[in-house]
């Protein structure tokens, strides 16, 4: 009977966490049909709510965004509009910060966990996965000595939490992993 149990929790648990997230996601995305005008909205024009409905705009709106800034015009908008949020103190430094993260995972030139590698954390002795990020830069670089490499050691099982190290390029072994395997082997515990 325990055997059983158990299975059925193996089974409905995953199942159940995926569908309350995916439904959170696109409930909150539903949100974005109350930016649209009282005639446009779904329910005012054909009497009901259309769930889903505000993804889909929200995707609209993001590939056109996209289409807008792709072009002379659009990169010129882009830089004006960057100037002036650099003018607000609070602004400026929340904006940045977030634009920095995102350019480094979403943008299709960077490469925000480069390779997989196995590092001592957090004691001499332990091994754990970390994500190659890059070199050391700034002030930083100029106070260590030798060859050092920048590691992002995620959490488990939320690996959007995590410690940055700036570690000697000879204490990390270069996994033959990829990223997305790593990712699941950490999520997986």
């Amino acid at each position: 009977m325990k055997k059983y149990f158990i299975t059925g929790l193996l089974i409905w648990i995953p199942l159940s966490i995926t569908f309350m997230v995916l439904a959170w996601i696109v409930g909150t995305l539903d949100q974005i049909i109350e930016w649209l005008p009282n005639g446009l909205q779904p329910r005012n024009a054909i009497g009901f709510n259309i769930p889903g409905a505000g993804l889909v705009v929200g995707l609209l709106i993001v590939l056109a965004t996209g289409l807008v800034a792709a072009n002379v015009i659009g990169q010129k908008l882009v830089r004006y509009w960057e100037a002036l949020l650099a003018r607000i103190p609070v602004v400026k430094s929340l904006y940045y910060g977030v634009k920095q993260v995102s350019d480094t995972l979403f943008s299709s030139t960077g490469q925000a966990f480069r390779k997989a590698l196995l590092v001592q954390y957090p004691r001499h002795g332990s091994w754990t996965i970390a994500f190659l990020t890059g070199a050391p830069g700034g002030d930083a670089a100029n106070h260590l000595k030798g060859d050092h490499v920048s590691v992002y050691v995620p959490t488990t099982p939320n690996p959007t939490s995590g410690f940055f190290l700036m570690m000697p390029k000879e204490d990390v072994i270069e996994l033959d992993m990829s990223v997305d395997e790593a990712l699941k082997y950490i999520i997986s515990m």
